[in-house]
């Protein structure tokens, strides 16, 4: 039995399929000067656009798709289940669930807002501020991600667990600017070296039986920078599309896998912070 639409039916799903099918996408050499950051996606740009424009690129194939979901998903479970997840009742020092939410949701909704939106027709001054924004997320994840694993590593130690809270602190204001300023990818992701530094110290403490914690902590905190090291140099790599320009454009390159590890990476900071949340309860150590 073949199916006959009236002319109301044609023209709505003929908007559908124009909605859905967007724009025509330009190859690396036709688009926007300040998006062609990555000589080894070929194809699949979408044009200048206006916001509404960006917004409906969320229906329609193309280069920036795969970032965008691989963030956007994640994002959506982190808003709404890291909540119930968080030993709320157990936690003595409340601030330290609330540093840890936003160090988990911070650059995930900082890089879907710099992918959605990269190509709008604002061009490169609202591209850069953009950009400012997603390293802002990923300097947030680093910075408020890290102060729960100070705390608890110096639990018994008051003055020094503060003392070490505001170097870190002052130390991750300074890797901001320089993450913001940075002209490169490679310098963007150097400039995180001295908050990796700086966190390594707290896990060596815990290994040596020096700093206090969950005992399962520390293996998830290593797991996490492991994996946070391996998609930044994945990312700055370009590999795979560096290998076979053209064949990853729209799944499956650097910067998507780069999302995927940070993803899980985020995760393990999120058990071995929750591990140790739960352990403050039952420490012997005196809390303030």
């Amino acid at each position: 039995m073949q199916l006959i639409l009236g002319p109301c039916e044609k023209k709505v799903s003929c908007n559908l399929m124009a909605f859905l099918s967007g724009p025509r996408l330009l190859d690396w050499a036709s688009s926007p000067p300040h998006l062609q950051f990555n000589k080894f996606v070929l194809t699949g740009y979408r044009p200048v656009a206006s916001g509404a424009e960006c917004l409906r690129s969320l229906f329609y194939l193309h280069n920036e798709l795969g970032n965008i979901y691989t963030h956007g998903i994640p994002l959506l479970g982190f808003f709404f289940l890291l909540p119930l997840q968080i030993p709320w009742r157990q936690l003595s020092v409340p601030w330290l669930g609330v540093v840890h939410y936003l160090a988990c949701v911070s650059p995930q909704l900082g890089s879907v807002l710099y992918h959605l939106f990269m190509n709008h027709h604002g061009g490169a001054s609202v591209y850069h501020r953009l950009l400012t924004l997603d390293m802002c997320g990923i300097c947030l994840v680093n910075t408020l991600g890290a102060l729960p694993i100070i705390y608890c590593t110096l639990l018994c130690h008051p003055y020094t667990r503060s003392l070490a809270l505001l170097t870190y602190t002052g130390l991750s204001s300074y890797v901001i600017f320089c993450a913001v300023s940075a002209h490169s990818n490679i310098s963007r992701f150097c400039s995180f070296a001295w908050q990796a530094a700086f966190r390594f110290f707290f896990f060596y403490l815990r290994w040596a039986g020096l700093g206090s914690g969950h005992p399962s902590s520390l293996r998830c905190y290593l797991l996490m920078d492991s994996l946070a090291l391996l998609g930044g140099i994945i990312n700055i790599s370009r590999i795979p599309e560096r290998l076979q320009p053209g064949k990853f454009d729209y799944w499956c390159n650097s910067h998507q896998i780069m999302h995927v590890l940070v993803v899980i990476s985020i995760l393990y900071l999120h058990w071995g912070v929750t591990s140790d949340l739960t352990w403050i309860s039952s420490s012997p150590c005196p809390l303030e």
